[in-house]
């Protein structure tokens, strides 16, 4: 199968380029590659014409059950004007999976591809001092099997959801706090985004390139951390269900 060959070696030239580059504190989401919390989202945004390449280990807990298994992402995303984020995300399916290994193939021989787009709604004080920033997205929120349909119940479209997320600092002495608000939809039977989510993330004032993070997605609860090293490497690493981990790394590029 040309194509299994084409994508490991896509795949591994991608980790080649992502582990060269190793030498304002924002999460990019692992599941999704685009910016938010763990797995809920934020309305935050990242600053205007930052690039960001991605990859991902992610547990199947944090998956949804099409992976029985654990699997690997990575992501192209770029903020092109200060309200407006584009990513592009690829989930690594096994052989196995696909009933590819009667015929010879075993591992990740194929992906899931699908778009996300985040659209700021408003910023976070534009038009009072306590307003919260406002923020409309989805992810994958269309698929061509069955003809075509959005958020769909079957099929592909397996990272469905449709969200709006809002989100306020607050500071507290010389510490500020984040406050983060969302409701999600989506119409997967086997993995509903359906309901409110919520998260709190505290960077300390004494090292600010850190970030703590707990969440509700609106089905699990989760904590974790990201870490900016260099201004550049995003670290990012987190345990859904408080148990299972999952981590990954994303580069940023400021464009202007």
């Amino acid at each position: 199968m040309p194509e299994t060959i084409f994508l490991k070696m896509k795949f591994k030239l991608f980790l080649i380029v992502l582990l060269a580059f190793v030498p304002s504190m924002l999460s990019a989401q692992m599941t999704y590659g685009t910016t938010g919390l763990l797995h809920a989202p934020s309305a935050e945004m990242q600053r205007d014409k930052t690039f960001m390449i991605g990859g991902n280990f992610m547990n199947k807990e944090l998956t949804p059950p099409t992976w029985y298994y654990h699997t690997y992402n990575y992501f192209l995303n770029i903020t092109f004007f200060p309200w407006l984020e584009v990513a592009y995300t690829c989930t690594l399916f096994k052989a196995e999976a696909l009933g590819l290994k009667p015929y010879g193939y075993s591992g990740f021989t194929n992906q899931d591809r699908y778009f996300s787009v985040r659209l700021r709604a408003l910023e976070e004080g534009q038009f009072w001092k306590y307003m919260p920033a406002v923020v409309l997205g989805t992810s994958d929120p269309f698929t061509s099997s069955g003809g075509g349909e959005f958020a769909t119940k079957k099929g592909n479209g397996y990272y469905s959801r449709f969200f709006i997320a809002a989100t306020k600092h607050l500071p507290i002495g010389r510490e500020e706090i984040g406050l983060h608000l969302s409701y999600l939809y989506n119409q997967r039977k086997e993995y509903k985004l359906n309901g409110v989510a919520a998260g709190i993330t505290y960077n300390p004032s004494f090292h600010p390139q850190l970030r703590l993070i707990a969440e509700y997605d609106s089905k699990d609860f989760a904590c974790g951390f990201t870490y900016l090293l260099f201004n550049h490497l995003h670290i990012q690493a987190e345990m859904q269900k408080m148990r299972y981990f999952s981590g990954g790394l994303s580069y940023k590029v400021y464009l202007k």
